[in-house]
Parts: C-alpha cells; sequence; structure tokens
C-alpha cells in the first residue's frame, strides 16, 4: 500500500517568495489557514524543527494529523507522545511514508524553508498559497516550478491558490 503514498508540498509564500519571518508567517489570512486544514487534516505532516517551534502550544501537535519533525538532536525538542522524530528529511520522508502507507494516507510536507530545499525534489505535488503583497522575511522558497507543470488556480480572499504536479 505505501507505493500508493504520495509526498506533497503545502507553503504560502508572496510574491517576493517569502515564507516566514523570525519563525512565524509574516500574514494572517483565515481563507489559507482554511485551506491547509482541510488539506492536511488526517494525513502525516512533515516539518522541520523550527515550524514544530513555531506553531502555539495549543497547536502543537497538529490536531487529526500525524506530525514528524526532523531535527538533529530530538533530546532539545521535549516531543510529546505520538509525535514521531526524524534525524534527517530523507528520514523523515521514509518514517512518514510507511506511517501514511498504514493509514492509507499522504505525507505533507509543511516547512520550513530548510525542509523544502531538502523536500522538494522528492515531492509528488505543490500546494502553492501565493499572498497578495510582498512582506519583510527571512525565509523564502525555493525556485521549483521547473520540474512541475501547474495544474490549477483558485482565488480566495487576498490569496490565490494553486496546485503543480511533478512532471513525468
Amino acid at each position: 500500500m505505501s507505493e500508493a503514498v504520495k509526498v506533497l508540498a503545502i507553503v504560502a509564500m508572496d510574491e517576493a517568495r517569502v515564507i516566514g519571518n523570525k519563525g512565524a508567517l509574516p500574514w494572517h489570512i483565515p481563507a489559507d489557514m482554511a485551506h491547509f486544514r482541510s488539506l492536511t487534516m488526517g494525513h502525516v505532516v512533515v516539518m522541520g524543527r523550527k515550524t514544530w517551534e513555531s506553531l502555539p502550544a495549543a497547536y502543537r501537535p497538529l490536531p487529526g494529523r500525524k506530525n514528524v519533525v526532523v531535527s538533529r538532536n530530538a533530546d532539545s525538542l521535549g516531543l510529546p507522545d505520538g509525535v514521531l522524530h526524524a534525524a534527517s528529511p530523507e528520514d523523515a520522508v521514509a518514517v512518514a511514508k510507511g506511517l501514511a502507507g498504514q493509514l492509507g494516507r499522504n505525507v505533507w510536507v509543511i516547512g520550513g524553508a530548510e525542509l523544502y530545499r531538502a523536500l522538494l525534489p522528492l515531492c509528488d505535488e505543490v500546494h502553492l498559497t501565493v499572498v497578495s503583497g510582498t512582506h519583510d522575511g527571512d525565509a523564502s522558497l525555493p525556485e521549483f516550478e521547473g520540474s512541475f507543470t501547474h495544474v490549477s488556480e483558485q482565488q480566495a480572499d487576498g490569496c490565490t491558490f494553486h496546485v503543480y504536479t511533478r512532471r513525468a
């Protein structure tokens, strides 16, 4: 069953490719948060340490999802029961795919910038929210579009949802 598991990335960026600033999103767009929640709910999510630490305590771990956190030092994270640790992005994908296969679900890569850089080459799809305008930021999304085909676009309040699939 694990052969059917897809590795998907979900990310929001502004028009200058900014995805974060000082460990947080530089915007608050309820439509984007609802979109993120609806797509990832019930699936396995993979995130880096900084993304884990940026989540509000009430949403850590992300409810209704199996959480996998990538960090070279698991001891410093103090992960609660049920949250899995992986020492590298590649290990995280292997662990997440195994778990997702057992559950009949997919793997969602949810950030941050270092994890996107490492794992976009392994993703089958990218679900990209483009936020209107430009924002101050210290983290950006690497270029990925050259390896993917744009398949859909949907307008929302203050942003546009795009879906890209990996070219064969």
